[in-house]
């Protein structure tokens, strides 16, 4: 019987990391960076605590590239949303982050810093350095395609 309360559990928590992640995906509709938008969520006890969006700093225009070259100071939505619980009276301690793509190693640098004991993530980039980096910190990884 504990089997099925088990599956269940995973049911439901797999029903929930779909949903976040498709918001995330609505979230990164913000974004106004041509090459790739990213959508981020840092999620505790069932409550979204922060989001962020791929994007520049506060008070520098809203455009991320130049012919096709991103520029240096474009923040990763990741790096967003963790500043942003930050400034707040939130902690990600023990957190779950979704986000649209998975962390680079800067991102997933302070994914670790920030005490989040899990990543759920969409979409593979093509260098998974930062999801190496995850694992070897004991940080669960999930890659769950949004269809």
């Amino acid at each position: 019987m504990a089997t099925d309360c088990n599956t269940t559990d995973l049911e439901k928590q797999t029903k929930l990391d779909r949903r976040y992640l498709r918001m995330a995906a609505i979230w990164s509709e913000n974004s106004y960076c041509r090459r790739r938008q990213v959508g981020a969520l840092i999620v505790r006890d069932n409550m979204i605590i922060s989001d962020g969006y791929n994007g520049t700093p506060a008070g520098f225009p809203n455009i991320c590239e130049e012919n096709d070259v991103t520029f240096p100071y474009v923040l990763h939505a990741e790096a967003n949303a963790i500043t942003k619980v930050a400034r707040s009276n939130n902690s990600s301690e023990g957190a779950t982050l979704y986000v649209t793509a998975s962390p680079c190693m800067e991102c997933s640098k302070l994914i670790i810093q920030a005490g989040i004991k899990r990543v759920v993530f969409s979409d593979l980039y093509r260098i998974r350095d930062g999801l190496d980096l995850l694992q070897r910190a004991g940080i669960e990884v999930v890659h769950m395609p949004l269809a």
